[in-house]
């Protein structure tokens, strides 16, 4: 047993195993165990899978989730290869709503990269590898089958491939396990949406005639082909059928139906060989009731699942870990005011919600049925319109995501996600992202007389303080209060000599001064 993991936050002897079970270890569950860790909480990942299947369904990383991977420092680390995303696009960056490439995207991102190319085992082989240098501890092999919550710990019940069982007690647990998540299931958290309406498959094969395949996104009468072709190696190849969902979603695919599936929708053979892998999935939409209940919280798709229109899936799970990571580390330290780790379903179910909206409509938007035609030419007329385009964009990326932080309702910041713009201070030049990688909220200074930092001393075990100068005039501001996640608490907008203002909000969201 880990000495960390045998005291609580007053450091008394006790008998959990550890202070947080992060069920699943997945990307999202890999972030989160590397967020807690960050902060010296004892974590302890419980993986079922003995090694990582090295399968990436989930490729892509939008702005939003590259400017928090940034402020950990990891945007540069979660890209495979020699060259990294540019930060300044240098031009529009396409993408699709509903299969629609109309959007840019550049035009609503302030901070780039706009789109980073990230595969799903990659990210979570970097997240795990940190997580483990930091003091996670990664224990696979190990199914979840029962789940008891005590007063002031959850005893797990975990299962080997064997049948051999085994127990470990938990301050906390977080279900990072995916759509059937264990976690929610013996937790009793309802989960609740539309049932599915598309059989899809997807998979990684041999293409026997690569040059006559139908690349790219392909809309016949019968639906859809996605095809990413490598002439040299394993193809992606996606199908979507709107007859109705899989009669067994669990039986497992093979590469006769992917390519009997092809060749009804392209209304041709399209002869493929050598699977590497190939799966089903649907259209279904479910999002948890509520994000925690008791001492167990949801991340990820544990807490929500939808179509994977537009890349959003990983993206939503990762921006999960990084809100609730500081937030549950506090709660554990016994410095989080009341109400803190509520926040998180606060936050984050809204913006779940609006997610498996937007997909919902992209599904509908992508009915193949030409009845649909005329609705998706005046759909595209209308991404013309600059106020749609953005509309559209928005959704996409995340870059409209803000949070009600409370505080006055004339700061423009408050609860939105501060730029990463440069600042001087006394170990030189740097920026918002760097100040921002221990994990810590961060008080920044910028007026120069220090009376904000001074202010901010009493909460100095818990906040960052920081005096600096702009090094550029876009800042509009002479101070900032900003959440590890890069939310902005506070801003010295209205006066820039309310010191008071700014103890309300450390009060808030730090809870009150350490004593003396």
């Amino acid at each position: 047993m880990d000495a960390r993991d045998a005291r609580g936050a007053t450091g008394a002897e006790d008998t959990v195993d550890t202070e947080v079970a992060v069920v699943g270890g997945g990307p999202v569950g890999s972030l989160l165990a590397r967020e807690l860790a960050l902060q010296g909480v004892g974590v302890t990942v419980l993986e079922k899978l003995p090694e990582p299947t090295g399968i990436s369904k989930a490729g892509t990383l939008h702005a939003r989730t590259a400017q928090a991977l940034d402020r950990r420092g990891l945007l540069e680390a979660v890209q495979p290869g020699r060259y990294a995303a540019p930060r300044d696009p240098g031009g529009p960056v396409r993408f699709h709503f509903a299969s629609l490439f109309e959007l840019d995207l550049s035009r609503v991102v302030e901070e780039g990269p706009v789109i980073v190319g990230s595969p799903q085992a990659y990210a979570e082989q970097v997240f795990a590898a940190d997580a483990e240098r930091l003091g996670a501890r990664v224990r696979r092999d190990a199914e979840l089958v029962g789940l008891a919550e005590e007063p002031d710990r959850v005893r797990l019940t975990l299962r080997a491939a064997d049948g051999t069982e085994s127990g470990l007690t938990a301050r906390w647990v977080v279900g990072a396990d995916g759509a059937r998540s264990a976690v929610r299931k013996l937790s009793g958290i309802r989960f609740a949406g539309h049932e599915p309406t598309v059989a899809a498959l997807m998979g990684e094969v041999r293409l026997l005639d690569p040059a006559g395949a139908p690349a790219g996104w392909q809309r016949t009468p019968r639906g859809w082909t996605l095809l990413w072709i490598n002439p040299y190696g394993l193809s992606r190849v996606c199908t979507y059928d709107y007859r109705g969902p899989h009669r067994d979603r669990r039986s497992p695919a093979g590469v006769e139906e992917l390519r009997d599936e092809v060749a009804r929708i392209a209304g041709r053979p399209v002869p493929m060989d050598r699977p590497a892998w190939i799966s089903r999935f649907s259209d279904a939409s479910f999002l948890a009731e509520r994000f925690r209940r008791g001492r167990v919280l949801l991340a990820g798709d544990a807490a929500h699942v939808h179509f994977p229109a537009g890349g959003q899936g990983v993206n939503l799970g990762l921006q999960d870990a990084l809100n609730l990571g500081w937030k549950l580390a506090a709660e554990l330290r016994g410095w989080a005011p009341p109400g803190l780790l509520d926040t998180y379903h606060d936050e984050r179910h809204p913006v779940a919600a609006a997610v498996l909206h937007n997909v919902r409509a992209q599904v509908a938007l992508m009915d193949p049925d030409p009845r649909t035609d005329a609705l998706r030419e005046l759909f595209t007329e209308l991404m013309g319109f600059d106020q749609v385009n953005a509309y559209l964009s928005t959704m996409i990326t995340g870059a409209g995501v803000a949070y009600p932080v409370g505080g006055r309702a004339a700061d423009p910041l408050a609860g939105r996600m501060v730029p990463s713009r440069p600042v001087k201070t006394a170990e030189g030049l740097t920026g918002l992202a760097e100040l921002l990688h221990p994990g810590r909220p961060l008080l920044l200074d910028l007026t120069g007389d220090g009376a904000f930092a001074d202010a901010g001393r009493p909460w100095a075990g818990r906040v960052r303080v920081v005096r600096a100068t702009a090094a550029d005039e876009g800042w509009g501001t002479g101070a900032l209060l900003v959440r590890p996640d890069g939310y902005a608490l506070w801003s010295a907008h209205d006066d820039a000599t309310d010191t008071g203002a700014l103890r309300t909000a450390l009060t808030r969201w730090l809870g009150r001064p350490a004593e003396g």
